[in-house]
């Protein structure tokens, strides 16, 4: 009776030996495959992937846990691509705090954004109008220039109501009209040449 109760005893003592044992192993072992603490670890990790597709999934899973990339000087900096700029924080993901400053930032950035194009805006259409008025002002200008150019139309000469008489250059040359006074006048001529002159008569004494 006493051997079967050593023997049961050196059993159980075996047994939670051999437990004890398994547990340190497995708590090593799990030491040995503890979770990245940041981007880079989980990153190196990452690269000893059997295969490509295997590595992407892992850097893609890497990116999504870890915001924060470590900085040469200690410390980590999370970059904003909503603000194309970067802020410094403590660990590989902002803190509730830390994030709340990066929110309050992008504000302020949206509020910045639109003063900003509510000002290149307001340039742009003043820039418009200037050059509306400089294009009408050209106008004006063309304008006043043809009118100065363009000669005042002379008033036709009034048509001279006795008969015969027309007022100097109103008649077309080589026409019968124009040419008519200037025959009547060589024809008067010649009748002057051949008729003879009458003579005086003689003064009584």
């Amino acid at each position: 009776m006493s051997v079967v109760v050593a023997s049961r005893r050196a059993a159980l003592l075996i047994a939670a030996a051999g437990f004890f044992l398994l547990t340190q192993s497995h708590a090593q072992a799990q030491w040995w495959k503890r979770a990245p603490v940041d981007f880079e670890e989980c990153a190196d990790a990452a690269e000893k992937a059997a295969t490509k597709a295997e590595k992407t999934s892992a850097l893609a899973d890497c990116n999504a846990k870890f915001a924060g990339r470590r900085k040469p000087g200690g410390g980590y900096t999370y970059y904003d691509f909503l603000q194309d700029r970067t802020f410094d924080i403590a660990g590989p993901n902002p803190t509730p705090e830390e994030q709340r400053k990066i929110d309050e930032a992008y504000t302020a950035y949206l509020a910045n954004q639109r003063r900003s194009n509510e000002a290149a805006q307001a340039t742009a259409r003043q820039q418009r109008e200037q050059q509306e008025q400089q294009v009408q002002q050209l106008q004006q200008i063309a304008l006043r220039t043809e009118t100065e150019r363009v000669p005042v139309p002379v008033e036709r000469p009034k048509v001279l109501q006795a008969a015969g008489q027309r007022p100097k250059g109103a008649c077309t040359k080589g026409s019968f009209s124009c040419e008519w006074p200037r025959l009547s006048e060589s024809l008067n001529d010649l009748k002057k040449l051949f008729s003879p002159t009458p003579s005086k008569p003689a003064k009584k004494g």
